[in-house]
């Protein structure tokens, strides 16, 4: 998990940093504004490519998982991806419990204001703490119902 998460954390940056690959390949992802469990998925193919298979493919290298386990660990990112782009914090879902980047967190990210913050994915958020990319925030009812996320204001 952290081999993945960390090959995650800074392709996602650089294509965040690098306007080219923004513009034309990331910002495929980035037209769903509104979170839906779909949207973990809608990528260009090249975007899929360097951020989802390429970390896969170190993760499995790295640690030396068998064909077994690697299938059930792409079936878990898989499904923990999708959760956190589905747009709805259910207190009982134990994502939520077992890791920091969860729903709201990942929801920041796509908020217009947060798509220079919360480049982790899809478990741990170390490298956007240790990196200065962590944005906080609060977790709201919302008017119409459900739960919503927002940066949390920093006090100077």
């Amino acid at each position: 998990m952290l081999v993945f998460d960390t090959w995650q954390y800074f392709a996602h940056r650089y294509m965040h940093s690098n306007r080219y690959l923004y513009r034309h390949v990331h910002s495929w992802h980035h037209r769903v504004v509104a979170p839906y469990a779909f949207a973990a998925q809608y990528n260009h193919p090249i975007d899929g490519i360097l951020i989802e298979t390429l970390s896969g493919a170190v993760a499995f290298f790295i640690s030396g998982m068998t064909p077994g386990t690697t299938v059930i660990f792409f079936i878990f990112s898989t499904i923990k991806g999708i959760d956190d782009h589905c747009g709805i914090m259910l207190p009982w879902n134990p994502f939520h419990v077992l890791f920091g980047n969860n729903t709201a967190y990942h929801d920041i990210h796509h908020q217009l204001k947060g798509s220079k913050y919360n480049f982790s994915q899809p478990f741990f958020v170390h490298w956007d703490k240790l990196l200065g990319t962590y944005a906080p925030y609060t977790v709201d009812r919302r008017e119409d119902g459900g739960l919503g996320a927002r940066i949390e204001k920093k006090s100077n």
